[in-house]
C-alpha cells in the first residue's frame, strides 16, 4: 500500500466520521442507514460515482479493521457497495474517447519534457495515477522499454511495455531531470517544482491543462465526455488497442486486471508474445 493511498484513506475515513459526528451518529456502530444516509448525502453534493467507490473503499477498510478489533462482528461495507454503487460502470461508459489525432496535438502541445513525458506514459502504458506516482527511476528500463509497477492488490501483473515515441520523451525527461534536480529526490521517476515526488493534485492538473489547451477538457461541466483526466487516458489506452485487434486476454495482463474465464490462460501467457502485440497495436502519435 503506497503513501497516497494511506493517507487517502485516513482523509477519506476522518470526513466521514466528522460527518457522522455533527449529525449525532456513532459511525463504529455499523448501522446500515446510517452509511446509506452519507452515501446519499455524497450524491446529493455532486460526488462521481468512481469518487463515491474510492470512498467507500477506505470506509471498507475502516469497518475490516473494527471487526478485527472486535468491535464489530460483520463489515456492513461489501453488502452496501454490491447493491447500492452498480454506477461506476455506466459511468465508464460515458467517459470521453479522444481520437489519435486529438491526442497526438494535445502531446504536441505540450512542451514541458516532464510534462510531456507523463503525458506519453499515460497514453501509452495505460496505467492508473497512483501507480505513475510510485514509479521510481529503477522501475523504468528503457533499453527494454518497460515499467515494472508496484504490487498493489488492484494489479495481478506488475509489467507494461511502452514504444519509441515514449522511450525518446522518457530520455529526454531524464536528461532534464538531472541537470533541473541535482539536489532533489533521487529516487523517484517525476518529481515536481520543488525537486519531491508528485502527488495526484499535480499529476491531475498537469493533465488537464494539456487537454484545456487543445480543447479536450471542460473545467465548468460535470459531463464525464467533456472531461480529460489520467483514467480517461486509459480507456482510451485500452479501446485503442482492442480496436487494433489486440487479443483481449493480452490487454487484460497489460492493465493488470485478474483474468477470470481460465487460470490457465493467464498462466501461460507469454510476456515476450505480449510486447509483440502491443508494438503492433498502439497507436502512433507522429510525435
Amino acid at each position: 500500500m503506497t503513501t497516497n493511498t494511506i493517507y487517502r484513506i485516513m482523509g477519506n475515513t476522518q470526513r466521514y466520521l466528522v460527518w457522522a459526528q455533527e449529525r449525532g451518529l456513532d459511525p463504529s456502530s455499523g448501522g446500515r442507514e446510517d452509511i446509506l444516509a452519507y452515501l446519499a448525502d455524497l450524491r446529493a453534493r455532486g460526488f462521481k460515482a468512481t469518487s463515491i467507490n474510492a470512498i467507500f473503499i477506505s470506509l471498507n477498510s475502516y469497518y475490516e479493521y473494527l471487526v478485527e478489533a472486535g468491535q464489530l462482528t460483520v463489515n456492513p461495507i461489501p453488502a452496501i457497495r454490491k447493491k447500492y454503487l452498480h454506477a461506476y460502470k455506466d459511468e465508464i461508459r460515458q467517459l470521453q474517447l479522444i481520437s489519435v489525432e486529438n491526442a497526438a496535438k494535445m502531446v504536441r502541445a505540450t512542451i514541458d519534457s516532464r510534462d510531456r513525458a507523463i503525458l506519453l506514459v499515460f497514453l501509452k502504458t495505460g496505467i492508473r495515477r497512483n501507480e505513475l506516482i510510485s514509479l521510481d527511476l529503477e522501475d523504468l528500463d528503457l533499453e527494454s522499454q518497460r515499467l515494472t509497477l508496484k504490487p498493489t492488490a488492484k494489479r495481478s501483473n506488475r509489467i507494461v511495455f511502452f514504444d519509441d515515441e515514449a522511450r525518446r520523451a522518457l530520455s529526454r525527461w531524464l536528461k532534464s531531470r538531472e541537470t533541473r534536480y541535482q539536489r532533489g529526490d533521487q529516487k523517484a521517476l517525476f518529481l515536481n517544482a520543488k525537486g519531491t515526488r508528485m502527488q495526484s493534485t499535480g499529476i491531475d492538473g498537469l493533465v488537464k491543462e494539456a487537454a484545456i489547451r487543445v480543447g479536450l477538457h471542460d473545467p465548468t461541466t460535470p459531463r464525464l465526455d467533456d472531461k480529460f483526466t489520467p483514467h480517461t487516458a486509459r480507456h482510451w489506452w485500452t479501446t485503442q488497442l482492442l480496436r487494433s485487434g489486440m487479443r483481449r486476454e493480452y490487454v487484460q495482463w497489460l492493465r493488470g486486471d485478474a483474468i477470470r474465464e481460465a487460470v490457465d490462460i493467464y498462466y501461460h501467457i507469454d510476456p515476450e508474445d505480449v510486447r509483440r502485440a502491443y508494438l503492433a497495436c498502439i497507436p502512433q502519435l507522429g510525435i
